[in-house]
């Protein structure tokens, strides 16, 4: 059983910068698939972008290619996405998923394939 809880969420004007936490329970295993996903109300969850926790190729939605960035902190077993340029469009409820066991590329977009999820943080981006 893992454990993840998100952290950074808050209310940003447009243009801003926010920083999401992704703490997990325990020390990943090096190929297991963390991801962070959006959701509004009335609407599916929006795959943003994921990574595998050993390193190498990252995939972002093409909506934040550019502006987000993931990254992982070993040391703290902890995950990141970083939002530049803040748009209203990116308003939402931000959640971490995390798989423990790897799985083909073309299939990281999809939520179904992600055992663990956190509680979700609050992002709202206004004026």
């Amino acid at each position: 059983q893992v454990h993840v809880v998100e952290s950074g969420g808050g209310l940003v004007q447009p243009g801003g910068s926010l920083r999401l936490s992704c703490a997990a329970s325990g020390r990943p295993p090096s190929d297991s698939l963390w991801a962070w996903f959006r959701q509004t109300p009335g609407k599916e969850r929006e795959f943003v972008s994921a990574l595998r926790w050993n390193g190498g190729t990252q995939n972002y939605a093409d909506s934040v290619k550019g502006r987000f960035t993931m990254s992982r902190d070993n040391a703290k077993n902890t995950l990141y996405l970083q939002m530049n340029t803040l748009e209203p469009e990116d308003t939402a409820v931000y959640y971490c998923a995390t798989r423990s066991r790897a799985i083909v590329y073309g299939r990281w977009r999809d939520a179904a394939v992600y055992d663990y999820w956190g509680q979700g943080t609050q992002v709202t981006v206004s004026s």
